[in-house]
């Protein structure tokens, strides 16, 4: 269990500039971002004294100029999200609730109220990965922040996440509240950062400054609150810039056929219905997954999102533990 404190912090905004010229539109993935020095304080388990406490805020209130100016408000419609940006020419990373599909003119909030035009391209359901562009044309380019490592982030790892919380309201910056990453899979992050609505589509960012993911899912307690992980954008990053959408919040086309649960090891399979493809392979109770088409399954949501990516027909190896024994076999997938 993680004793853990929430700080509610206003950052002042800035003036950000624009002039005419036409931005790139690269398929490279956004960059990864350097690991900083951090304070001693941010690697102990609860802060213990009132210099920890000091030593936090002062780590945090060095970080919170440069990730204010980059995590934007998004209208889209009648509605309305957060988002960050993650590369010079203007890709925002959001969450795919907020863009919903290809091709919708959107409106972009910077910190001190300047607007500017962008347009969503692809969306991933399944995960609620949605990634917009900026269109509006400028000569500088704009604030942006690198993303995070994955395998730098582990349980416990504090992590500040930002958002406009009741939508973008004028004269009011980025909001910014501090947590603990909770657990963690590819594609989900969970953390006891206090989200509310109008903070969906928003950053949360690891110590060194840096992406770790978009919030998804908010709920209560706390606890509830789900993260989409940047992982989840990097592996379909051509797919996200062309436009593609795909992945449904709900079932999936494709279908396996199993029930399963988290296991240490990976996925536990807890049911396999007759005439669907996991039972035809030979799947049984008790089998753990471990991959799925040669990528880790770490948690029966992991191989569900693998699964959302994959067409009825499609034949995949899915490797599987039973008895300590390692065994392959090939599942030709469904439709629903």
């Amino acid at each position: 269990h993680l004793t853990v404190f929430s700080v509610l912090l206003f950052l002042p905004s800035g003036l950000l500039a624009a002039s005419p010229v036409e931005a790139p539109r690269p398929l490279l993935p956004p960059q990864v971002g350097p690991r900083l020095k951090l304070p001693a304080a941010l690697g102990k388990p609860v802060p213990s004294s009132v210099q920890d406490l000091g030593a936090i805020e002062r780590h945090v209130q060095s970080l919170l100029p440069r990730l204010s100016a980059a995590t934007v408000g998004i209208r889209a419609g009648r509605a309305q999200g957060s988002g960050v940006i993650v590369s010079p020419d203007g890709y925002v990373l959001t969450a795919g609730h907020v863009s919903a599909t290809a091709g919708r003119d959107v409106q972009v909030t910077f910190p001190d109220g300047k607007r500017v035009k962008a347009r969503t391209l692809g969306a991933f359901h399944t995960a609620d990965a949605g990634l917009i562009k900026i269109t509006e044309k400028r000569k500088e380019p704009w604030p942006f922040i690198p993303v995070a490592d994955m395998r730098d982030v582990k349980v416990g790892d504090w992590c500040l996440a930002l958002g406009h919380p009741g939508g973008f309201q004028p004269g009011r910056p980025p909001v910014v509240r501090l947590g603990r990453v909770i657990r963690i899979t590819r594609y989900t992050l969970q953390t006891d950062a206090v989200l509310v609505g109008g903070d969906s589509g928003g950053p949360v960012f690891d110590m060194h400054g840096r992406v770790l993911g978009i919030n998804s899912r908010i709920g209560r307690p706390t606890t509830s609150n789900y993260h989409v992980t940047v992982s989840s954008f990097l592996d379909n990053w051509t797919d996200l810039v062309r436009g593609r959408v795909w992945g449904s919040r709900g079932p999936s086309q494709a279908v396996m056929g199993i029930n399963g649960e988290d296991h240490p090891r990976g996925c536990k399979v807890t049911g396999v219905p007759e005439n669907y493809p996991a039972a035809k392979a030979g799947i049984q109770v008790g089998d753990i997954i471990t991959q799925f088409d040669g990528k880790p399954v770490r948690t029966f949501r992991d191989l569900v999102l693998l699964v959302s990516q994959k067409q009825p027909g499609d034949k995949v190896v899915v490797e599987i533990l039973r008895n300590n024994q390692k065994i392959k076999v090939t599942v030709q997938l469904a439709r629903r």
